[in-house]
């Protein structure tokens, strides 16, 4: 690497007149000392006045102009010695980097560099602080028409800039240096045409200027730069708009979408609400975007929404993964301009200012499978000697994952998708597998395209380099055409070739307006693309639900109010959907639940699967916010269909103390389920459920039979078998048979079913034990023997 070192003006004036172009590139111990010889020798022979006065009128001004009086009348077209000190101030902060601080591509940084020059010029006592105020320009309108003399023009200043990063200005314009640039003439040819003529025919719109730059997709080479329509043109043309940094309007999207991605593990399917919204700063100033056409169309999926440029969604997906996390994406996609820290949520609309080639660049690495070539203009160079010096390559690198940038690249090639707002035939559309995006500023102030096929990744700026606006003309019908037209010519006589698709991106069935996972409910499905690891949300998220709603309230239901449900269909949008589909008469869920709370319902005693005889004390809590009521049930089996209530409602809480009794004298042995209901005063209930096993020991009757007492349950005196809300109709209490006063005869009547025998007597007709029909809680006696 050649470096200059700090040396004086005297020793750069040796080694620039008296070493030859090889001795100035050597390195080596003898050549600075012949340099050093030299100088003092210059400084022996010559006054510092005259040192000065050759060096400069040998040095480099940049833009082919060797010395100052060639300098003053390329810049302002007038001999040195007329400069005033404004000029010459300007004329002074050029040598140090010509390229870099050229006032016809670099404005800012040339006056940057002029009031350094006048800064210092005031703390050496040359002139004073209200001289130098005075002398400072407040734009370059002053600067002559420079005319361009070799092909590319801003492509060539391009290149020097690039060079003075590598190689000492001395070097690049005195020694002879061969620089073998990525240059493509035949589509810098078509770039320039096709720039100019779209910029004439909108000139009627107040449309001066474009620009374009054209990157070849997998190595980042700059096969094509246009920065104005006419380098001639007075500083607008000498601006080099491929590099200035400029609004890029909705061109930004695509990078707040990755960040949704990658941050969120958000899907081209997952559904945004187009709607109304408004957000505050906190210093009473309210946002309210709106989308290009003032329209809102309600639920769409991110593809929709990134398709078709709508601006609400991408505000909400930027509001969702935060503006840092698109500063930080932007920037390790090559883009270094985004450095402000009072970026708001317009920045996913195109609020920051980036250079065209640094967001061509970033759409490189979209089209080239989630790795970033930074932009490159210089393929060798090669000094006198035939020595080759490197220049700095930044090397390839994996800025996003393939599968992301994939998934982007197919909504930005989805002709279909974006035709419900430019129709199936725009200027986005190629004849051959192509991606893009357009931007269009706020007064219409900019309007870009930018777009890629797997070979060529191009972006286009049209405007004007003053910032005035135009005349209604939009990144389609504006940037659009120039990109089509370059696409289509540069592609000629290249085969045709798709996108290619990583093996870990599925296809998945989706419901189509909620672009989940679809429920039982979903009505209609689609399918759309995913990244293995990020799949659509799951089937509880789809917008058709089935809701369980409390009827004593019309309230969602909650745990403390599932005694009187029933579930209805809805179609339930997020929180800031919901106005626009009541608007629309679509009927939404209620959002508060039922107003039961803490209500408490537990049997401690018996235990859940323990056994039970006779008269059983049941123990237990039924307690309540809004305490109303509890009872109890019982029902037969471990799952019963229906139950019967054995206590009727006690209006008095419990907690952890007595809830009544259950008399198993008869029923049937067997499984049965107790179950404790508790109620509040707002129709709010739960119960709780224990499983016992009835296991009474079975007696032996007497002969004779008797009349058998009607069972009783405690507490109450004569509880009734009532069914709960669910009918049994099995549970219906049997008459019990007439039972005789005298003793039986001899004749046995047969019962009806008849009954087993279980012992028989000398003289005696069989007789049974009392028994319990199973299946019921009814209790069953012997009948009369005759």
């Amino acid at each position: 690497e050649i470096v200059s070192g700090a040396s004086t003006i005297t020793q750069q004036l040796a080694r620039n007149v008296m070493l030859t172009p090889e001795e100035r590139l050597e390195q080596s111990f003898s050549r600075k000392i012949k340099e050093a010889v030299l100088a003092v020798e210059i400084n022996r022979r010559y006054s510092k006045t005259q040192i000065l006065e050759i060096y400069l009128n040998q040095i480099y001004y940049g833009n082919l102009a060797y010395g100052i009086e060639a300098a003053a009348q390329t810049y302002f077209g007038k001999s040195a010695s007329e400069l005033n000190l404004a000029e010459a101030s300007l004329l002074a902060g050029l040598p140090q980097s010509p390229a870099i601080h050229d006032p016809y591509v670099n404005p800012t940084g040339a006056l940057a560099r002029q009031a350094d020059v006048l800064s210092l010029m005031v703390e050496a006592d040359y002139i004073t602080p209200a001289e130098a105020e005075a002398a400072k320009f407040k734009n370059l309108d002053s600067l002559r028409e420079l005319s361009s003399a070799f092909a590319a023009p801003h492509f060539v200043t391009y290149v020097r800039q690039e060079l003075e990063k590598v190689v000492p200005p001395v070097y690049i314009y005195q020694a002879g240096l061969r620089i073998q640039t990525t240059l493509n003439p035949r589509l810098q040819a078509i770039a320039e045409e096709e720039v100019r003529t779209q910029v004439d025919a909108l000139s009627q719109l107040n449309v001066s200027n474009g620009a374009l730059v054209a990157l070849d997709v997998r190595n980042g080479q700059i096969l094509a730069m246009v920065g104005s329509k006419d380098f001639r043109e007075a500083v607008s043309g000498q601006i080099n708009m491929a590099t200035s940094p400029r609004q890029p309007g909705s061109t930004i999207k695509p990078l707040t979408y990755l960040a949704t991605f990658e941050q969120l593990g958000w899907t081209p399917s997952r559904l945004l609400m187009d709607v109304p919204v408004e957000y505050s700063d906190g210093a009473g100033n309210v946002y309210r975007p709106t989308n290009y056409d003032n329209k809102f169309r309600g639920p769409v999926s991110v593809r929709i929404a990134l398709a078709n440029s709508l601006n609400i969604p991408a505000v909400k997906a930027l509001e969702a993964v935060g503006v840092d996390a698109l500063k930080k994406i932007a920037a390790r996609m090559g883009i270094t301009t985004l450095t402000r820290n009072d970026y708001g949520l317009a920045l996913t609309l195109g609020s920051g200012e980036v250079p065209l080639l640094e967001m061509t660049g970033a759409y490189q690495a979209m089209a080239n499978q989630g790795i970033l070539v930074p932009p490159t203009a210089i393929l060798q160079i090669t000094d006198s000697f035939g020595r080759v010096i490197e220049p700095i390559r930044a090397q390839p690198r994996q800025v996003i994952r393939e599968e992301l940038a994939y998934l982007i690249t197919h909504i930005l090639a989805d002709n279909e998708a974006r035709s419900l707002s430019v129709g199936p035939n725009s200027y986005l559309r190629l004849s051959r597998p192509a991606a893009a995006k357009t931007g269009t500023t706020n007064d219409f102030r900019d309007n870009w395209t930018v777009g890629y096929t797997p070979d060529i990744v191009a972006g286009v700026w049209v405007g004007n380099a003053d910032r005035t606006p135009m005349n209604e003309v939009s990144g389609l019908t504006g940037a659009g055409p120039i990109w089509h037209n370059f696409m289509e010519r540069a592609h000629e006589g290249l085969a045709v070739r798709d996108f290619t698709r990583p093996p870990t991106i599925i296809e998945l069935e989706v419901c189509t307006d909620s672009g989940t996972i679809p429920s039982p409910y979903c009505p209609e499905r689609r399918k759309d693309i995913f990244f293995q690891e990020q799949p659509p949300l799951g089937p509880e998220h789809d917008i058709h639900q089935m809701i369980k709603i409390d009827r004593n309230t019309g309230l969602l239901a909650n745990e403390y109010c599932q005694d009187n449900v029933e579930e209805r269909y809805y179609r339930v949008y997020p929180p800031d959907g919901r106005a626009w589909a009541i608007e629309r008469g679509i009927e939404q869920p209620p959002t508060e639940y039922c107003p039961s709370t803490h209500i408490v319902a537990g049997i401690s005693r018996p235990l859940d699967g323990s056994t039970v005889r006779g008269v059983t004390t049941l123990e237990g809590s039924a307690v309540a916010a809004n305490f109303s009521h509890y009872q109890v049930e019982v029902g037969i089996g471990t799952a019963p269909e229906a139950f019967m209530v054995i206590q009727p409602p006690v209006y008095q809480s419990v907690e952890e103390g007595v809830l009544g009794t259950f008399d198993t004298t008869q029923i049937d042995n067997g499984p049965y389920t107790l179950r404790l209901k508790v109620f509040d005063q707002t129709g709010g209930a739960i119960s709780s459920e224990v499983r016992v096993l009835v296991d009474n020991p079975v007696s032996t009757p007497t002969p004779s039979p008797t009349t058998a007492d009607i069972p009783t349950v405690n507490p109450t005196d004569t509880p009734t078998l009532e069914p709960t809300a669910t009918e049994l109709p099995t549970l219906t209490p049997t008459p019990l048979p007439e039972l005789p006063t005298e003793t039986p005869t001899p004749e046995v009547s047969t019962p009806e079913p008849p009954l087993e025998p279980t012992e028989t007597p000398t003289d005696l007709a069989p007789t049974t034990e009392p028994t319990t029909e199973p299946g019921s809680l009814e209790a069953t006696v012997m009948p009369p023997i005759p």
